[in-house]
């Protein structure tokens, strides 16, 4: 598995040489040299909100334990966790233990924590899912079957279509097997295989309180629910926003229902390269084509892409600096030990 990792991110890096080298790396920092601090920064901020909001969606998973938690360090730990999510290739849920882990040393209960890591990942797949479907059917609207050179560009909106009726129903069957019980049924899985995990045969007790805790927010707080996917959606627009900010400062026009559409078709083209690691080299290429089919050039595609990458590393920093803070390298060496004992 490590080489074909290492296969794959040595195929996305040559991929990425390849279309810098093709486009012209003076082109790109030409595009680029007219970016100051200021509108770096500008670039920047929308993230910071998209982070903020998404951790009050989360917050609202956490039932009685959210007062436990200041806002700022569940905001770490979210941010944290996402380093993982970000850096390996998991399919962005890696991450989602650590963050279980990191609440516990909050004062949150494991049961609980995971419990809220679980649905709060359900909640923002299903903001993610409805983003989506918004920026596909605005992509309809703007691009009104053809680009701007002419071709048509029905293709790929409807491929994307077709792979968001994929993700809904596969979210919708996650959520109804989180109804039946997901670890215990994950449990008997194995049982029925002749696979026995000490670990968690040990530990069904505590799987069963599990998803007890998961089915109780989904029927007794649907309140919470509601409002938890409503700020993971605003957190996708604040994405947008993004984008609106980078086509705006690359030159090019930019208006706020195109901004979704280019960020609602980008996170799935990142969703969908979830196998490599950092999406390095796809999630250019995709952002490059994306960008053409809305009628930018292909330096402005790059530029964009590779401005797309700077805010990721950015991010990446700064959740190295909280998992350091919130001492996260020593948790995930005592979950590596938990799993082989």
């Amino acid at each position: 598995m490590r080489r074909l990792n290492l296969a794959l991110l040595l195929i996305g890096l040559l991929t990425l040489v390849g279309l810098v080298w093709h486009i012209g790396p003076n082109r790109i920092l030409e595009a680029a040299a007219g970016l100051g601090p200021l509108a770096l920064l500008i670039i920047l901020l929308p993230s910071v909100l998209m982070y903020a909001l998404e951790t009050f969606g989360w917050r609202l998973t956490l039932g009685r334990y959210a007062a436990a938690v200041a806002f700022w360090r569940l905001c770490a730990v979210r941010t944290a966790g996402e380093v993982v999510n970000m850096t390996t290739p998991a399919a962005y849920v890696g991450g989602e233990p650590l963050k279980a882990y990191l609440l516990q040393r909050s004062g949150v209960p494991l049961v609980e924590g995971l419990a809220s890591v679980v649905t709060a990942k359900t909640t923002m797949t299903i903001a993610q899912i409805a983003f989506i479907v918004l920026g596909i059917g605005l992509a309809f609207r703007s691009l009104g079957g053809s680009g701007a050179s002419g071709g048509s560009s029905d293709g790929p909106v409807l491929a994307a279509g077709v792979g968001v009726a994929l993700l809904l129903a596969f979210t919708a069957a996650f959520v109804a097997v989180q109804h039946r019980g997901l670890f215990t049924g994950l449990l008997e899985l194995l049982r029925r295989f002749k696979i026995r995990i000490a670990y968690l045969e040990h530990r069904e007790d505590r799987l069963r309180d599990l998803d007890r805790t998961i089915v109780n927010f989904y029927t007794r707080d649907r309140r919470g629910f509601l409002l938890s996917i409503g700020f993971c959606f605003l957190g996708w627009l604040a994405e947008a926003l993004e984008v609106y900010a980078m086509l705006y400062y690359l030159g090019g026009p930019a208006d706020f229902l195109t901004a979704i559409s280019i960020g609602a078709l980008s996170v799935f083209i990142k969703g969908g390269t979830f196998f490599i690691p950092g999406s390095v080299g796809a999630q250019e290429a995709g952002n490059l084509l994306l960008l053409v089919a809305f009628g930018y050039s292909d330096v402005t595609g790059l530029t964009f892409a590779l401005l797309r990458r700077l805010r990721e590393l950015v991010w990446i920093g700064v959740g190295l600096v909280c998992l350091a803070a919130l001492g996260g390298k020593a948790g995930t060496v005592q979950m590596g030990e938990v799993k082989k004992g």
